[in-house]
């Protein structure tokens, strides 16, 4: 695997002697001082060149870069249409482990746009367009404190959608099941967690992406109580997950209430944990709820 010293020789060394390349600046984790340091680790780089359109249709202009084993063009998705007149990409992994997610972005682009995100740090400028950009901080990635409306909406949504899961395990219709767990209910765990961590740190930490750094604020036994809400495909072990998964929601709800001064649904949580114990009690062949 090449050294970070040798990918970033060659990513300079591609930017200072191409005169189509007018500047060079780098974001994401390389940018972040708050993020550990490991093999997996992309360079996040965007080449700011006097017109994109050449680079666009040179087919093997980024074989410079190493042996490809597989990659991916973004702007190329037919869902997801991009200006390739200001901005393209490829995102490339290579053979040796390295990763490189690379674009090109017309000088107007970046004049308007490189100061969105607050990780970017400026490696080369050689026709001094670019603006002042500050230095590097993840501070626009860091946990915001809520207002009353939006946890409250939180724990709204939390209990609410926790219906449909009951549903759909008594229907035993699991890929159902996942999708709601996964990408709603638990996305309402995830945030009261983040508060929480956020209330702990006067909210000058970011948890990463999906909340990955939870764990660093977490005690050992919550954050594996937060990892117990996760569960494959049998019926049975999803209704313990989900159960588990209310009682971590209501007493990190219940800290995160009395840590903001909020106040906390208790009666709209025990009809919701009452409706879900009912349904899990349910036969299968009931032809009524109640």
């Amino acid at each position: 695997m090449r050294s970070e010293a040798k990918m970033y020789q060659l990513l300079m060394c591609t930017a200072e002697q191409d005169d189509r390349i007018l500047a060079v600046y780098m974001n994401g984790s390389r940018t972040n001082a708050n993020v550990p340091e490991d093999i997996f680790q992309d360079y996040d780089v965007v080449y700011v060149v006097r017109e994109t359109k050449p680079f666009i249709e040179d087919k093997n202009w980024i074989d410079r870069f190493g042996e490809i084993l597989y990659m991916q063009y973004p702007d190329e998705s037919p869902d997801e249409p991009g200006d390739r007149e200001n901005f393209y990409g490829w995102l490339m992994q290579f053979s040796d482990g390295n990763r490189i997610d690379l674009h090109v972005e017309s000088v107007a682009h970046a004049r308007e746009h490189i100061c969105d995100d607050k990780l970017c740090r400026v490696l080369l400028d050689k026709a001094h367009i670019l603006p002042p950009v500050p230095e590097a901080t993840d501070a626009d990635y860091r946990v915001k404190r809520p207002s009353d409306a939006q946890f409250q909406a939180c724990t709204n949504e939390f209990w609410w959608c926790s219906n449909n899961i009951a549903k759909g395990l008594w229907r035993e219709e699991m890929p159902y099941v996942q999708d709601m767990a996964s990408f709603v209910v638990r996305k309402q765990l995830e945030k009261m967690l983040t508060w929480k961590v956020g209330i702990q740190t006067n909210f000058q930490v970011s948890v990463g992406k999906s909340a990955k750094y939870l764990y660093r604020w977490l005690d050992a036994k919550e954050y594996q109580g937060y990892l117990d809400t996760y569960f494959g495909g049998e019926i049975e072990e999803a209704w313990q997950a989900v159960l588990r998964m209310c009682d971590l929601f209501e007493a990190v709800s219940l800290e995160v209430a009395q840590g903001l001064g909020y106040t906390y649904n208790a009666a709209e949580a025990k009809a919701a944990k009452g409706f879900l114990e009912h349904v899990r009690q349910l036969p299968r062949d009931a032809g009524e709820i109640f």
